[in-house]
């Protein structure tokens, strides 16, 4: 299942209960992330920490290949999501570039320019 995209927003997911629902799991490993524990232990073993959490073999996939998209399809919210980018060495412009398609420069640029234009 991927992610409802607003009729009235073009481009803006929607996250409600079901989304909720059906990303639980997910978002409560990326929660668990603020803890440096639970970070040296999910760098140890992604794969295990995923089943820890009891995530679908679709969420752990994404999880594993930081597929941002997929992780946000699956029902990620991307508050959540960003925990892991974080972890990675990404900022939040990266994740706004990669859910609009635009490099992280470019949607830095679009923000401070007063937001995108194309949609």
């Amino acid at each position: 299942m991927t992610s409802r995209i607003s009729p009235d927003l073009p481009g803006t997911y929607v996250f409600d209960g079901p989304t909720s629902r059906r990303g639980f799991r997910m978002n409560k490993l990326f929660m668990s992330l603020r803890s440096e524990a639970a970070r040296t232990d999910f760098l140890a073993d992604e794969p295990g920490y995923c089943a820890r959490f009891g995530l679908t073999d679709d969420q752990t996939e994404a999880v594993l290949e930081r597929d941002w998209q997929a992780m946000l399809d699956l029902g990620g919210s991307i508050f959540y999501i960003y925990k892991l980018a974080m972890m990675d060495g990404h900022s939040m412009q990266y994740l706004g570039g990669v859910f609009t398609g635009m490099s992280e420069a470019d949607f830095k640029a679009a923000m401070l320019a007063g937001g995108r234009t194309d949609v």
